[in-house]
């Protein structure tokens, strides 16, 4: 058709496309983001690794940074193949090669890196020579949950539960039967959930969704088209159903923390302490409590508790804490653990500072002498104010800075801290300088985890054999490029 009007017209090729124009548009997009990254003053890193179909394993680092304007911006820099063992060596020489490549190390700063609590993935930030290693909040609290929901009477009741759903997953007829009684019963027409192993907030919606579902699906497997068919599935007794909601009612703060993670387009790490301090305020025993409520809510302590209590770690997540002006009151630490981590981050302020202007700018960076106007040629000194030979140090400037942003009101805790230094930026400019810098680091690794389903689109069963180098690429594409 095409060569009928036009004969000389060649249609691009396969090889043209993968060849020239794929090729085109990642050089151009990667001049875009390493300009970009150029004038960031503060960079952090997420990183993860993954399978993909062709049982290949990978390696994608993603950066943060927050523009001029205030901007979060999350580009994937690069997904690299791992063929020797995920040790914490190898996954680190790809996390100097990520920074060597995209030149992200800074004078006076080091690089966050928030991964998942895996020991080689910590193991590898620490050779890399990169850090503080952040260790995913949303991993911290699916393993606390998956800890709450094995123990033994919520097992037992959760395997009970999972022979129903699987019944009604792989029945037709009991799906049909199942459907016909929620209709009969005026309960919403919604399926029964299956949880999956990896996900604990499958297990959370499974429940949920049984204890909706559960008059609809008594009737159903009591109905005499099911009745004969059935072995070995017991629905819950009165008292199951009020374990089940008990249990539901404590683990709901961390549902709701997993959905925010999960859901909140840039979760910042000055978010993690405040969050934790919530949850475990919320697993406080109860002389109320059933035995089960205890269990669960004494799981969940124990293995949330001793997390993220590494001295130096603890002190930047609390200056992160006093930079995000949602939490900057400090209203979960004590009179004292607030003022300290105010007097730590003038002191950090100070020092960046003294770094900055300690820097070479070059063999010519001796200033030349200021020429004198007309009026100061003319009258002198005059009429110089008396106050001129008493100008205030760089330390009272700052402390005096950092001292009017913590009186300054805060937000709501549903506010935009971006926005919010965004319009108060010239007010706090120094402290506003290491607020860009804390801002910028993930509370969790998700956004590199997204890759995967990206990768998963990408990397299909019929594409399973593309090249690691057009894996990088297409990868890369799918999530910068801004059609």
């Amino acid at each position: 058709m095409v060569k009928v009007p036009e004969p000389r017209y060649e249609i691009p090729s396969r090889i043209h496309f993968s060849k020239k124009i794929i090729p085109d548009l990642y050089e151009e997009e990667k001049k875009k983001i390493d300009a970009e990254l150029s004038k960031a003053p503060f960079v952090a890193l997420t990183t993860d690794g993954w399978t993909s179909r062709a049982a290949e394993s990978y390696v994608t680092v993603t950066a943060h940074y927050i523009t001029a304007e205030w901007e979060m911006r999350s580009p994937v820099l690069q997904t690299r193949p791992l063929y020797e063992s995920h040790t914490g060596t190898n996954l680190a020489q790809v996390l100097t090669g990520a920074v060597a490549e995209w030149e992200l190390m800074r004078p006076n700063s080091n690089i966050p890196v928030t991964t998942d609590n895996a020991k080689n993935q910590v193991n590898a930030v620490i050779e890399a020579g990169l850090g503080p290693q952040i260790g995913c909040f949303a991993h911290v609290i699916n393993l606390a949950s998956k800890r709450a929901i094995s123990v033994n009477q919520m097992d037992r009741l959760l395997g009970r539960i999972r022979k129903v759903v699987s019944y009604f997953h792989r029945s037709t007829t009991a799906a049909h039967v199942l459907k016909t009684k929620q209709a009969m019963l005026q309960i919403p027409n919604h399926k029964l959930i299956h949880d999956v192993t990896t996900r604990w907030n499958s297990t959370y919606d499974m429940v949920e969704r049984y204890l909706e579902q559960q008059a609809a699906v008594y009737s159903a497997l009591t109905d005499k088209t099911l009745k004969k068919y059935i072995k070995d599935i017991v629905t819950l007794s009165d008292d199951d159903m009020k374990v089940a909601e008990e249990v539901l009612q404590v683990l709901k703060p961390l549902k709701m923390v997993t959905t925010l993670m999960s859901t909140e387009s840039a979760p910042s790490v000055s978010m993690v302490l405040p969050l934790k301090t919530r949850i475990l305020q919320s697993m406080a025993p109860s002389e109320e409590d059933s035995t089960i409520t205890r269990d669960v809510k004494a799981a969940i302590r124990e293995d949330l508790d001793p997390r993220y209590t590494d001295p130096p770690l603890q002190d930047y997540l609390h200056r992160s804490t006093a930079l995000d002006p949602r939490f900057k009151s400090l209203s979960h630490l004590g009179a004292a653990l607030c003022q300290k981590t105010y007097s730590d981050l003038t002191t950090e302020i100070l020092a960046t500072e003294e770094g900055q202007a300690a820097e070479p700018t070059g063999p010519d960076s001796e200033p030349s002498p200021r020429k004198k106007s007309a009026m100061e040629e003319l009258f002198g000194e005059t009429f110089a104010s008396k106050d001129t030979g008493k100008k205030k140090t760089c330390g009272n400037t700052i402390k005096e800075e950092v001292t009017s942003y913590r009186a300054a009101s805060g937000i709501p805790v549903d506010g935009d801290p971006l926005a919010w230094w965004k319009s108060n930026e010239c007010k706090y400019p120094h402290v506003a300088m290491m607020a860009r810098r804390y801002l910028a680091v993930s509370a969790t690794s998700v956004p590199s985890e997204r890759v995967f389903s990206t990768a998963g689109d990408i990397v299909t069963a019929m594409r399973s054999t593309l090249s690691p180098d057009n894996v990088d690429i297409l990868i890369f594409l799918k999530n910068n490029l801004k059609l």
